[in-house]
């Protein structure tokens, strides 16, 4: 189902001839930030967010495709993909449950996005991401890291943010109690954590996985969350 249609019309009547974007996770912390500075970059033509839920946020720019991500319809041609997608075992309610999210639900919407001509490919996954990990949830995100790998993107760009500082409750999403304890943390103990391990500013890992992205070098580059404090 599309919601909306974007004007790709200057107010000189000029076609808008700028990047086509994917957009998959808008409704997330690092998502919304994504979406907000895609809107407003003058060398984006048209932003397509593809999503289980409408999203509140109207601009001339933006077309929301509503589907499930087991289940993508055929998508509009695309120059670059942003994917954004995670929840949390608790909120997913299941290991299983979690890994449709942050492993299928990614590895489906980049290949829709390659079908759709997408050459380059933004997704933020987490610090530890590590196929090899004891730890579920960084087990997970290191095999998405490997399976996006082997996607032929002509580039990849993975952001591996630490805990991820933003309001929850703005967004309508229950609270993380382990989260909100451990931002307090983070907060107190900044000073003295290494860079990569300290909260980050959920704008600043969209900024910085744009300005990548937008850069489009060959090959895979990951960004650790040190590479992206300050935006």
């Amino acid at each position: 189902m599309i919601l909306s249609t974007p004007d790709t019309i200057n107010e000189d009547g000029a076609a808008n001839h700028g990047s086509v974007v994917l957009l998959a996770g808008a409704s997330g912390l690092v998502g919304r930030e994504i979406l907000a500075t895609l809107l407003a970059d003058k060398t984006v033509a048209a932003v397509h967010c593809v999503g289980r839920r409408p999203i509140p946020v109207k601009h001339p720019k933006l077309i929301t495709h509503l589907a499930e991500f087991s289940a993508l319809p055929t998508l509009p041609k695309v120059d670059q993909c942003f994917i954004s997608l995670g929840t949390t075992i608790k909120v997913a309610g299941s290991q299983a449950a979690f890994r449709a999210v942050d492993l299928d639900g990614v590895l489906a919407m980049a290949l829709a996005a390659r079908c759709s001509g997408a050459a380059t490919l933004g997704v933020v996954s987490a610090m530890g991401a590590d196929a090899q990990s004891p730890v579920f949830y960084n087990r997970i995100k290191g095999e998405m890291e490997i399976a996006l790998g082997r996607m032929g993107f002509k580039s990849l760009v993975i952001a591996r943010p630490a805990l991820i500082d933003g309001d929850r409750a703005f967004l309508g999403q229950a609270g993380r109690a382990g989260e909100g304890i451990g931002l307090l943390l983070a907060r107190a103990l900044r000073p003295v954590l290494p860079a990569n391990y300290r909260a980050i500013l959920a704008r600043d890992v969209a900024q910085a996985l744009i300005r990548t992205v937008q850069a489009a070098t060959p090959g895979v580059v990951t960004l650790l969350s040190g590479d992206m404090q300050g935006g």
